[in-house]
């Protein structure tokens, strides 16, 4: 694909998605799109299933799966609360995901939140923010909400960047 679905629309698209119809029909035929490339089982591969795949690669890692694989409903439900923008704290706007309301990951809404992640890092405001010296997403550990003030502090993260306009 020469030219990158995962842009400054989609992401806004995603952002509106709950409020308006015409973001919905752009989140929809972005995820359809077929990438021009084949699945191990030969199924034409979507940007859908690059998005998943990114996620996985990127937040996914730890929880045992193998190279190339699509996340599932279970693996971003389990990783969405180690997403953290800017410095570590209390405050919800650095929750990644408290900052843009998903209080519950399911079937229903796992890949929309991969694609929010994927696409505020390739072209959102956490692109523009790491451009501009600002915030960025950083990692985390599995439970973070669950953790006590000396963990909080002693905690390991890492930063993550997205690659070019043709990786994805």
């Amino acid at each position: 694909m020469a030219h990158s679905l995962i842009d400054r629309a989609f992401y806004e698209a995603i952002l509106r998605f709950e409020t308006s119809e015409e973001a919905q029909e752009t989140y929809y035929r972005v995820m359809r799109t077929e990438t021009g490339k084949r699945s191990a089982s030969g199924r034409a591969e979507t940007v859908r299933d690059q998005v998943l795949r990114a996620y996985a690669m990127l937040f996914c890692d730890d929880l045992g799966a193998a190279p190339g694989h699509i996340a599932t409903p279970d693996d971003v439900e389990a990783t969405a609360d180690r997403l953290h923008t800017g410095n570590m704290g209390f405050d919800p706007k650095h929750w990644y995901r408290m900052r843009h309301h998903f209080p519950v990951i399911d079937e229903d809404n796992y890949d929309r939140f991969a694609a929010l992640v994927i696409a505020d890092l390739k072209a959102g405001e956490l692109h523009d923010a790491a451009l501009n010296g600002g915030d960025m997403l950083l990692v985390g550990e599995a439970d973070p909400l669950s953790m006590t003030a000396e963990q909080r502090r002693n905690q390991k993260v890492s930063t993550v960047t997205i690659g070019t306009e043709e990786t994805l």
